[in-house]
């Protein structure tokens, strides 16, 4: 069982206070490295969940100054931090991706508190500079009001980070819901929350089974909105459930994130890149490659840069400080790629390279994987593989390759290398993603909009736009 001085109460948060201590139905909490048990918590249901939304509504219609968000927001990043080593500590045993990829997922999170503190100077209330038809005209930001956050499970504090602090920027009321393979990051957070003393409903946490929780936050009538990470079947559940109830959506789902290398891209930054964006968390995250297209001319050499780099990747346990790729979820994770890789060897794909794997590990593993010759109607094509597997897809022409990228309902993320500044130009405009990195494999920020396109969701997460998402602008007309 996992000890913390983050997880002394292991339950639920509701109205300022731990709930669910004596709950009779539980469920644990397993590390996926070794598949030792973490802890066993209260499964929480509707009856907790209606609790936390009603103190939600209220906490919200009464809301302090945005001077004292600025430092509720700015003292959450501060304590995050301090306890910067617990926390990837943490997320690392529940999760299981290096340590030093924990570490660099906090730095990540803080930064969302302060560039929302930063911003927040933004929602004061606008008046418009001159008398419109003989009166005066005021915008105002105001709070969307109850909303419930649900977070995936590959980035446990990240995905929360990218949501908490605009909410509560924005002056709403919040609960949330985590994964229930990685609620240990969130409770963990909890802590930290509760030793800061913010008012009573503002921060609500309900953990357990999704259903029951999302049944109750997507019908009842005081959450305004939610803000969902996760796959796109998912989304379109809860499109279909709050539709009745005309509740504000903010969706960041699946993708099938396309790498395109043109002929005259600079190959080992590439492969540089693409193994820095593939390998992150194993592959299972919404924005890594997915797709890998290269250019015929140069898809041997760039083949060789990475079946070298593949194949000297250290698999282990994520608190081994030599490890550098650790366990897949959980064993449908590892089915699913073992899936995807069979069907694509199947279709003709050849397997270049691949990293080893100590038979004493006992979790969920699966090696490193580079494959070559990925053909067409090949299920990693359409679907999101969530694992370390790099296949690599030919093409002749610029248009073929946009065209190939394109061809997925997804449209998250799309990555681009070439060194000519017309074709980044030209081909990012064609590309219908909402994130398009050109010679980087970098992701989100905290300083910048961050969302889908097509099935891939709607709404923004950072920058100004992801504050807005949380607020209802309302203009107050004074004669």
């Amino acid at each position: 069982m996992v000890q913390s001085h983050l997880l002394q109460n292991l339950c639920g948060y509701i109205d300022g206070q731990w709930v669910g201590a004596a709950a009779s139905k539980t469920f644990e909490v397993c590390n996926p490295a070794t598949g030792d048990l973490l802890a066993v918590l209260p499964n929480l249901g509707a009856p907790d969940t209606r609790a936390a939304v009603v103190a939600a509504d209220r906490a919200w219609r009464d809301f302090p100054s945005l001077e004292t968000r600025e430092g509720w927001l700015m003292a959450i990043h501060d304590a995050l931090l301090r306890e910067k080593q617990e926390l990837a500590r943490i997320i690392t045993l529940e999760q299981g991706k290096p340590l030093k990829e924990s570490l660099v997922e906090v730095d990540y999170s803080a930064g969302f508190f302060k560039f929302f503190a930063s911003q927040i100077h933004n929602l004061a209330p606008s008046p418009l500079g001159e008398k419109i038809r003989g009166a005066s005209w005021t915008v105002h930001h105001r709070p969307a009001g109850a909303v419930g956050l649900i977070t995936p499970w590959n980035f446990p504090l990240a995905m929360l980070a990218k949501k908490f602090p605009a909410a509560l920027a924005a002056g709403c009321g919040i609960v949330t819901k985590p994964a229930d393979l990685t609620p240990l990051t969130t409770i963990a957070l909890w802590h930290i929350l509760d030793g800061l003393k913010l008012p009573p409903g503002v921060a609500n946490l309900v953990i357990g089974d999704a259903a029951p929780i999302g049944d109750v936050l997507c019908t009842h009538p005081a959450v305004r909105l939610i803000s969902f990470t996760g796959s796109t079947e998912v989304g379109r559940t809860l499109i279909k459930t709050t539709a009745p109830h005309i509740k504000r959506l903010s969706l960041e789902l699946g993708g099938n994130a396309p790498y395109i290398v043109m002929d005259d891209a600079d190959l080992t930054a590439a492969a540089d890149a693409l193994m820095a964006n593939k390998f992150r968390c194993a592959g299972q995250t919404c924005v890594c490659a997915n797709r890998i297209l290269v250019h015929a001319a140069v898809a041997d050499r760039f083949a060789s840069e990475m079946a070298r780099r593949v194949s000297a990747l250290r698999v282990g346990n994520g608190m081994d400080a030599s490890t550098e790729i650790g366990p897949l979820i959980n064993r449908a994770a590892v089915e699913k790629v073992a899936r995807h890789v069979e069907d694509a060897m199947a279709c003709g794909a050849k397997r270049v390279a691949q990293a080893s794997v100590d038979a004493s590990l006992t979790g969920t593993f699966y090696p490193p994987t580079l494959l070559d010759h990925l053909a067409e109607g090949s299920a990693m094509q359409q679907e999101e593989t969530f694992g370390p597997i790099v296949a690599i897809r030919r093409f002749e022409t610029e248009a073929e390759a946009v065209a190939l990228a394109n061809s997925t309902i997804y449209g998250l993320a799309a990555y681009l290398f070439t060194a000519d500044v017309s074709r980044i130009e030209r081909m990012s405009r064609q590309l219908s993603f909402g994130h398009v990195a050109v010679n980087t494999g970098t992701g989100p920020t905290p300083e910048a909009p961050f969302g889908g396109m097509k099935q891939s969701g709607y709404g923004r997460e950072g920058g100004i736009e992801g504050l807005l998402e949380y607020c209802e602008p309302q203009t107050v007309v004074v004669a």
